[in-house]
């Protein structure tokens, strides 16, 4: 698993840890059980503070994807497909409010933008 900071970036960098991990997991390349690098290992591979790391995956736990068990470490937690349902109906909620705003900008009206997802989804 590889994760990338961006310094420039306005997102903290627990919340871009803590989003990369969350979107491999959301994507499958972290299945149930996976173990998770250590917080300390992670922060040494990413020349950051524990405490960092520490507040990434304290909130990936708080959001039910990983669990964390005393002297063994972090895992991909069970039993979270409703969960993942949930995060990506977000997010296709999320970039369907961005269409329907650029189409409202561009003047195009809810039956060509409903003609337009008709299509898209004819292609898939």
């Amino acid at each position: 698993m590889d994760i990338i900071i961006a310094n420039g970036s306005s997102e903290p960098i627990y919340g871009q840890i803590a989003r990369q991990i969350k979107g491999a997991i959301m994507a499958g390349e972290l299945a149930e059980g996976d173990p998770l690098p250590s917080i300390r290992a992670l922060a040494n591979d990413l020349r950051i503070s524990v405490i960092t790391t520490k507040r990434a995956y304290a909130e990936l736990e708080e959001a039910g994807f990983i669990d964390t068990v005393q002297g063994k470490g972090s895992f991909v937690a069970g039993g979270n497909l409703e969960l993942l349902r949930e995060e990506r109906l977000r997010q296709v909620e999320a970039h369907l409010a961005r269409a329907v705003a650029e189409a409202t900008a561009a003047g195009i009206g809810p039956a060509d933008l409903h003609a337009m997802l008709d299509l898209l989804l004819e292609e898939d």
